[in-house]
């Protein structure tokens, strides 16, 4: 049924239910254009149809039909990152680093000039300890 109590279209159609999140609640095809008689105008959002007292019109706005591409938009990109996330899964071997070994890369580089700098000018205790010389590397 659409319309309202004044001025209704009241027609019994067979369809399918897709077990499937989406940003549409129903997708009306040809067959259900035909048996309303109606007009449906993309532009402008619009649906209309003939009723016993003149035209039933059924519409939306430009922000929610945003708002439902947007979330249809999340929940595409949600499904597949799971599904390449899965893919990446499978293909990894975890290894734990050892924290303990220091490397070249890693090792700290002390040198003798450093000053101590200030972090919060309310607390004069609270102080780091920079280097004052870059290295030659």
């Amino acid at each position: 049924m659409l319309g309202d109590r004044a001025n209704f279209c009241l027609e019994v159609l067979t369809f399918e239910v897709v077990d499937f999140r989406g940003s549409y609640h129903a997708i009306w095809g040809r067959p259900c254009y035909t048996k309303f008689i109606t007009i449906p105008n993309y532009t402008y959002l619009k649906l209309k149809m003939p009723g016993p007292n003149g035209v039933i019109i059924v519409g939306s706005t430009f922000l929610h039909a945003y708002m439902c591409d947007h979330e249809h938009y999340e929940l595409a990109t949600a499904v597949i990152n799971f599904a390449e996330l899965s893919k990446l899964r499978n293909s990894l071997t975890l290894v734990v680093p050892e924290c303990n070994e220091l490397t070249s890369s890693s090792a700290l580089h002390l040198t003798k000039e450093t000053k101590a700098v200030g972090i919060d000018p309310t607390d004069p205790t609270k102080t780091v300890r920079i280097g004052t010389k870059l290295l030659d590397k």
